[in-house]
């Protein structure tokens, strides 16, 4: 269970909003798609420039990313301009590692300027409270994922894929990253499971038995999911950008899950 409640307060102007996005899952299914999605996203952050005071990339950013010590893989550089731009102008990107892109290492941090997360974290912006967090490993069940996440996160386990070539490791990985959930997102299988299934709704009400929280907000799921909490609090899905092109907004007062539709 995540314990650590300090907050990190932050305050925004009127003029300005902050936005959460996750699931680009850029890579998949192939190419052709992938930079389709990219252009898609890269335009949606030109449209928000100019309103945005923080950015949040809550995960999966990619469906498989490995840096090597002195190699990145290649493509996605509109959305990394796009990114360049928004921290040259002073713009905060908070990145949360998701499990499709857990192997980032310093790359962001010094290229790009990004604040990096690997664990939930708190935040309080004009006195409204949020926990942010990709959200996978997070709630009961799912012991076998948990079991292989601190594995695959390890140094050694990142020593060991880092001695393969890049053209090998990259393509073994991307084999097993295609088959994984964002596939079936691809396919609009995900559906809403109930309350008492929603293993981040669950997860929600525990952290509220002894934390007041406002906002959860996750990705993962890939799928929007705006829901009502004891207390007034919510819980937003910030779904994915394969299908619904979805993202939460935060006006300096209230959150609310949105849409792109250029």
């Amino acid at each position: 269970m995540f314990t650590n409640t300090n907050f990190t307060q932050l305050t925004i102007t009127a003029d300005k909003n902050i936005y959460f996005l996750s699931d680009f899952h850029l890579g998949a299914p192939n190419a052709a798609a992938s930079l389709q999605r990219e252009k898609k996203i890269v335009q949606f952050l030109e449209s928000i420039r100019n309103q945005t005071a923080q950015l949040f990339i809550v995960g999966d950013m990619f469906d498989f990313w490995f840096e090597y010590k002195t190699v990145v893989p290649k493509g996605y550089i509109r959305l990394l301009g796009k990114l360049a731009e928004f921290s040259d102008a002073g713009i905060p990107i908070h990145f949360f590692v998701g499990n499709h892109d857990m192997w980032v290492r310093d790359y962001f941090e010094k290229e790009l300027g990004f604040i990096i997360y690997f664990e939930p974290t708190y935040f309080e912006f004009n006195n409204k409270k949020f926990l942010v967090g990709h959200g996978d490993g997070q709630g009961p069940g799912d012991y076998k994922y948990k079991f292989l996440k601190k594995i695959f996160r390890s140094p050694l386990c990142q020593w060991a894929f880092g001695v393969i070539p890049p053209a090998i490791g990259m393509g073994i990985a991307n084999y097993f990253s295609h088959k994984s959930r964002s596939v079936a997102s691809q396919k609009g299988e995900e559906v809403f499971l109930g309350e008492a299934n929603e293993w981040l709704i669950i997860y929600s009400k525990e952290i509220l038995q002894h934390t007041p929280v406002d906002y959860f907000i996750f990705g993962h799921r890939h799928l929007p999911i705006n829901f009502n909490l004891p207390g007034k609090s919510k819980y937003l899905n910030l779904g994915e950008w394969i299908n619904f092109n979805s993202y939460a907004v935060f006006d300096g007062s209230q959150t609310t899950l949105q849409y792109y539709n250029p």
